[in-house]
């Protein structure tokens, strides 16, 4: 029952993020505010987010795991409710990134509760229930978001938080206990702001990289200050003789570091099809984003299918099988995808997409659980928030990269398209003399006719290069699901010798001294299966 409240806290805040996605043109519209002013809407709540995940470790560990997870869902459901109060685009902007600071401590203070108080045999079911929330959740925003966007009213994208929320707060109170609390802990000040720096300035930096030039001399200072920041945080981390804000000694264990390290290129390989395949869909194919996100649908029910079962299969076949079939379906199905044109059947793209969700259900979930998993269970508070904000840098790498690649190479082929009608194309004449024709009968006097058939020709160019450009990016997003595949081997389970006569500690346990803890019996309720 404890899971259920955690799966409720997380589908509410990942499902926000991608709620609000396929707002933007109609809060640009609404405001009268152009798309960079109104982007800050999704900027600041990713923001805030992630800047806050690094101290969810010393937060548990002082003040508990319930009430830091119940405070966060709380503070969270006030913002989705201010939000969707807000009067303008300051106020929403300033009410998402207070929804980001509350809401960014959810995923890695569910995570932690997990891993403490589920049993390790059967840590891999109780990762995949909890992943049909925290990977479906994004891919269900684009269909429900546009189904609210066209019927209703842009509020109920954020009050439609408000009732989950409240749900999962009380599911919170109630179904889960209190961890032990430190209350002798320090703060890390120094590592505090450091990771707020580099985050946030890394995380800014990519976000806005496309938008400014990524020469310009904005995006370059805020990639400087972030690699200042990250050389401080390591030597601050590093060498304190306090307990640090992120205990950077958990990736002594090769185990985890190797589950971090695929866990963010598979999220890398996963942001083509989440990124790129609405806007094919709706640049391309001239579909509403209701339609476009019920064809992207059974994707995320095919997901939401394997990842319980994935949670299953893994403690039968081990990680090794599993990840390398899963990974192998995700490469070659994001690879098929760049044979898109601009009639693509939709029975192919939802096929595909398909089968592609399979193979992340089959992987996703089983790499970061086998890597979580080899921690102890004291350190689980300081892997946790290095993992989840891991994923969400490269994440946010993945949205970065893919659109540079789809940009520059939209240029370059609408360039190379135009090279080979030239204005003297017997073709092209003909097509823009019959269009002309068409627009001339229709009452249209010649000249505006000509000219709207000139600009229905370049049109077409720039239609080709935009789906030309999107199959080089899916092409480009296959390799980072290709190079896992020989990382898998670094999850393998150790064979262990009969006459050993006990498990050494692990490296993660290696770290600056900590504050004595409570005795384990003290630590978490008692440890039992994990219930229907």
């Amino acid at each position: 029952m404890p899971l259920v409240a955690i799966i409720l806290g997380t589908f509410v805040s990942v499902l926000s993020s991608s709620l609000v996605n396929v707002a933007l043109p109609k809060l640009s519209t609404v405001f009268g505010v152009p798309t960079t002013t109104i982007q800050w809407v999704v900027t600041g709540f990713m923001l805030a987010s992630a800047v806050v995940i690094p101290a969810s470790g010393f937060l548990s560990a002082r003040f508990g795991t319930k009430q830091v997870l119940v405070l966060s869902v709380i503070g969270f459901t006030i913002g989705s409710l201010l939000c969707g109060l807000a009067w303008n685009d300051s106020s929403l902007i300033a009410f998402r990134i207070f929804q980001g600071l509350t809401g960014g401590f959810i995923m890695p203070v569910g995570m932690t509760v997990i891993y403490t108080i589920v049993p390790r045999h059967q840590i891999g079911l109780a990762m995949g229930i909890w992943g049909v929330a925290a990977m479906v959740a994004p891919t269900l925003g684009p269909t429900l978001g546009g189904y609210l966007i066209q019927y209703y009213s842009w509020r109920t994208l954020f009050l439609l938080n408000v009732p989950i929320g409240i749900i999962a707060a009380l599911a919170c109170i109630t179904l889960l206990k209190e961890s032990a609390k430190h209350k002798g802990l320090q703060f890390d000040v120094a590592g505090a702001v450091f990771s707020v720096t580099f985050f946030g300035t890394l995380l800014l930096a990519l976000s806005n990289g496309q938008t400014e030039g990524w020469s310009s001399l904005y995006i370059v200072t805020l990639f400087f200050v972030s690699a200042v920041s990250l050389a401080l945080l390591l030597w601050t981390e590093l060498t304190t003789t306090k307990p640090p804000l992120l205990n950077l000694f958990v990736f002594k264990d090769i185990k985890f570091s190797a589950s971090v390290l695929i866990s963010g290129l598979v999220m890398m390989s996963m942001m083509g099809g989440t990124f790129l395949m609405p806007i094919y869909l709706q640049n391309v194919q001239s579909m509403s984003a209701l339609d476009a996100g019920i064809l992207l649908l059974p994707q995320s029910v095919a997901m939401a299918l394997m990842m319980p079962i994935s949670g299953k299969l893994v403690a039968k076949t081990g990680i090794v099988p599993l990840a390398i079939v899963g990974l192998a379906v995700l490469g070659v199905t994001t690879y098929e995808l760049h044979a898109l044109t601009a009639d693509t059947p939709h029975l192919w793209i939802n096929a595909v997409l398909t089968i592609r969700g399979v193979g992340i259900g089959l992987c996703m979930m089983p790499i970061s659980t086998v890597g979580m998993a080899d921690i102890a269970k004291e350190q689980i508070k300081d892997a946790s928030p290095l993992s989840n904000v891991f994923r969400q840098v490269m994440a946010s790498m993945g949205i970065a990269v893919l659109t540079t690649i789809m940009s520059s190479r939209h240029s370059l082929h609408a360039v190379r398209i135009s090279e080979n009608v030239p204005a003297g194309s017997e073709s092209a004449n003909q097509l823009m003399a019959a269009l002309s024709g068409a627009l001339y009968q229709g009452g249209i006097d010649a000249a505006t006719a000509s000219g709207t058939a000139a600009a229905f020709v370049g049109g077409l160019i720039q239609k080709e290069a935009m789906v030309r450009s999107i199959a080089d990016t899916f092409y480009v997003s296959a390799i980072p699901a290709f190079l896992c595949i020989p990382l898998i081997f670094l999850l393998r389970e150790k064979k262990k010798d009969a006459n050993q006569p006990a498990q050494q500690p692990t490296a993660s346990s290696t770290r600056p001294p900590t504050p004595p803890s409570t005795p384990p019996a003290q630590d978490m309720h008692t440890a039992k299966p994990v219930e229907a």
